[in-house]
């Protein structure tokens, strides 16, 4: 067996040390705040505190790379931060953002030196604040089906259409819109556009209550005139970084972040059914109880795989975009049935707020749906595979 192989299957020591690292952290700072504070909503002073503890272990700014000031990590690295941190409901889900340092995503790193130096930078020092704004009524999940259209004129663009569902929108200063764009010769391509939302023309419509308990929003673009130069990747670039952006998320956020949430659920399970008894046998005793502790942890296993090669390919440089879809569905999927068998396992005390086990299935049934509902990615993946 090759080492890459092997890699596939085993992780290397230097990531055994980062994942003990990471999950001492998690146990000793973070789930035992689960007690005191609600879901997703630690309070600035303790983000601060947890700042200095992160940077000390050479994991602020998580996801940058070293020419940006991050830490460097390749993929598979982050994905086994992101499992490990999984483990606990008081980090956001979307992004770890508040944790791990300002938001910034892989599109950015992407721009030129000049637009680097007006976005990037600013957005790493935490002065600027981006969304990213691809998801429309009519396209759905579809981002070839986006309308929301650019028209070059000279040296701005006028942008109109909107966007629903954009996580942020509310509190950001720039969207990465991923539009339509029309040149002066009247040819149509992709494109990525940094739209400032303080903009005549640019409207925030309706902020939606949802079950995860964010609040998405709507973005409106009437007569937008957006300069040239905030123009990501070229005329034509924007679905190719919007893919990479939703490849790396889907690898990551989606998978190695449900890896977390379902190996909690699952050790919840097992402590669950060997201090519980019913009519004088513990639950662990019951083979139903047994068969779903089985089928989870192989459900686990196999996920784990996935992510795991999914994330070492895509760090060979490798075209990970169906693996991707495969590592969103599975991950999502497996976590979904094992917090709910963990929830049917505790009976009542797992519908109320005193486990984590309620928030995790409000969560993770959202994720089928949001960045790529599954019946889109499952169509999309069959089409790919039966083409190529």
């Amino acid at each position: 067996m090759t080492s890459d192989e092997q890699g596939l299957f085993e992780l290397p020591p230097e990531l055994k040390s980062l994942r003990s690292a990471v999950r001492e952290f998690v146990a000793r700072e973070l789930i035992p705040l689960e007690a005191t504070v609600a879901p997703q909503q630690i309070t600035r002073e303790q983000k601060d505190r947890l700042r200095g503890i992160i940077e000390s272990m050479g994991l602020w700014q998580l996801d940058l790379s070293e020419e940006f000031g991050g830490p460097g990590l390749d993929l598979l690295a982050r994905c086994v931060v992101y499992e490990e941190v999984g483990h606990t409901t008081v980090v956001p889900m979307r992004g770890l953002g508040c944790l791990f340092g300002p938001r910034v995503g892989p599109i950015l790193e992407q721009c030129t030196e000049e637009q680097r130096e007006r976005f990037l930078y600013p957005a790493i020092r935490g002065e600027l604040k981006v969304c990213f704004a691809q998801t429309e009524s009519e396209a759905g999940s579809d981002p070839s089906a986006v309308r929301t259209r650019a028209v070059r004129r000279g040296d701005h663009y006028v942008l109109d259409g909107s966007k629903r569902f954009i996580t942020d929108a509310w509190q950001s200063d720039y969207a990465q819109v991923l539009c339509q764009v029309e040149a002066e010769d009247g040819q149509c391509t992709t494109g990525m556009l940094m739209v400032d939302l303080s903009s005549p023309g640019v409207t925030h419509g309706r902020r939606e209550s949802t079950m995860m308990g964010d609040a998405p929003s709507e973005l409106v673009f009437q007569g937008v005139r957006v300069p040239s130069g905030n123009l990501l990747g070229g005329e034509g670039g924007g679905f190719a970084l919007s893919q990479r952006w939703l490849s790396e998320g889907r690898i990551k956020r989606q998978g190695a972040l449900c890896l977390g949430i379902a190996q909690r659920a699952l050790d919840l399970m097992v402590d669950y059914s060997r201090e519980r008894t019913t009519f004088g046998r513990p639950l662990r005793d019951r083979q139903a109880v047994q068969f779903m502790v089985a089928d989870s942890t192989m459900e686990l296993e196999a996920a784990r795989l996935l992510v795991h090669s999914t994330a070492a390919r895509f760090d060979r440089g490798e075209d990970v975009r169906n693996a991707s879809y495969m590592v969103k569905i599975t991950s999502v999927e497996t976590a979904c049935r094992i917090v709910d068998r963990a929830l049917q396992v505790h009976g009542g005390v797992g519908l109320t707020h005193e486990l984590p086990l309620e928030y995790w299935y409000r969560q993770t049934r959202s994720m089928r749906i949001t960045e790529g509902a599954h019946e889109v990615l499952r169509s999309t993946l069959g089409r790919n595979l039966t083409r190529k």
